[in-house]
């Protein structure tokens, strides 16, 4: 390992081994932890260290006080050819979304097209690690969470919606794919508790005041409610997001969801969508891999307004730092690692 400007370069399989050992000390099964870690070690590599490792912070402050089961039952009910259900139980989001997600792929291949609603989750990290795994397994997807009420209903002075993160990933036989992660807020809120911490303003745009007033200041952001993306536009999409996550997969929905700050004793019930297609139905490695590739051509051959930066994919620069990372090492924030180790020390 090594460290600089309080940052630690440590490798992937190292990250993960440290990840599963503090996960089963918090009291998960030796296999849940390593699948719970495989999501959050995947964030990290993409460089979205807030909803990586770090995480096991929270999870673990839950987990010790009976807000989220460490050994949950996990039950899958299959509703129709390409269709199921899944009961987390109350168990840790990533385990959870790791369970939709294996059976919404077990799905797909023997249909087509797979669909998994999974309730009695709880934060299962970013989407886009889920998007991966499918895409590299070669099935396109469609995934999303509802989440903690950090939004107002467009012209509402109250939360009522969660941003509401949604994902899509389309595999590229032979190259990485293309992957778009997206919550329906300009901003995560992760980022305006980082600004807070670390003492510094926030852009107009990210969030607004408890009175709705658009505000520069991380501690009434926190206060207040989060911007939807596109203005009314985010609004609708972070309704229909709850609605397939929440409504129809049974979990909790709107201001029913639990606050995992306010009340991190009690089950959050969140739900997720998992919507995934077999592209392999569709045509060869090849076939896709030449349209592929030359959709990717397409854009990257756009001229670039400024030419030292040229026009990229969504999820491209993740997918760079991907490569970048499982060659070089992670480069990790250390008081991360010091809470990991003192987990797993235990």
């Amino acid at each position: 390992m090594k460290s600089h400007e309080g940052k630690t370069v440590i490798t992937e399989a190292e990250l993960h081994r440290v990840a599963t050992q503090a996960l089963t000390a918090l009291g998960l099964s030796d296999v849940a932890a390593a699948d719970t870690a495989d999501i959050l070690v995947l964030a990290d590599l993409f460089g979205v260290s807030t909803h990586g490792t770090s995480r096991i912070e929270s999870y673990g402050e839950r987990l010790s006080i009976g807000g989220i089961e460490a050994q949950p039952d996990i039950q899958v009910e299959r509703v129709a050819p390409g269709m199921a259900k899944v009961n987390g139980n109350n168990g840790i989001g990533p385990l959870v979304g790791q369970s939709a997600l294996k059976t919404a792929m077990e799905l797909a291949r023997d249909n087509g097209i797979g669909v998994a609603f999974a309730r009695g989750s709880n934060h299962f990290g970013p989407v886009s690690p889920y998007c991966y795994i499918a895409a590299n397994a070669g099935f396109a997807s469609f995934i999303g969470s509802n989440a903690t009420t950090t939004i107002a209903p467009w012209g509402g002075r109250e939360a009522r919606l969660g941003n509401s993160p949604i994902g899509f990933g389309i595999p590229n036989p032979g190259g990485t794919p293309i992957i778009l992660d997206m919550a329906m807020s300009v901003v995560a809120r992760a980022k305006i508790r980082n600004a807070a911490k670390q003492g510094q303003t926030i852009p107009a745009s990210w969030a607004t005041d408890r009175n709705g007033a658009p505000t520069e200041n991380p501690n009434e952001a926190l206060e207040g409610f989060l911007q939807p993306i596109g203005g009314h536009k985010g609004y609708g999409l972070a309704l229909i997001v709850d609605l397939l996550a929440g409504v129809l997969a049974e979990a909790a929905y709107l201001s029913h969801v639990k606050s995992w700050v306010n009340a991190p004793d009690q089950p959050q019930n969140l739900g997720h969508f998992f919507i995934l297609i077999d592209t392999s139905r569709l045509g060869s490695a090849t076939w896709l891999s030449s349209r592929i590739g030359d959709f990717i051509d397409i854009i990257h051959s756009t001229p670039p307004v400024d030419p030292s930066t040229p026009v990229l994919l969504p999820g491209e620069i993740e997918m760079m730092n991907l490569l970048r990372q499982r060659r070089e090492g992670i480069s990790i924030d250390r008081a991360t690692l010091d809470t990991l180790a003192r987990h797993a020390r235990a």
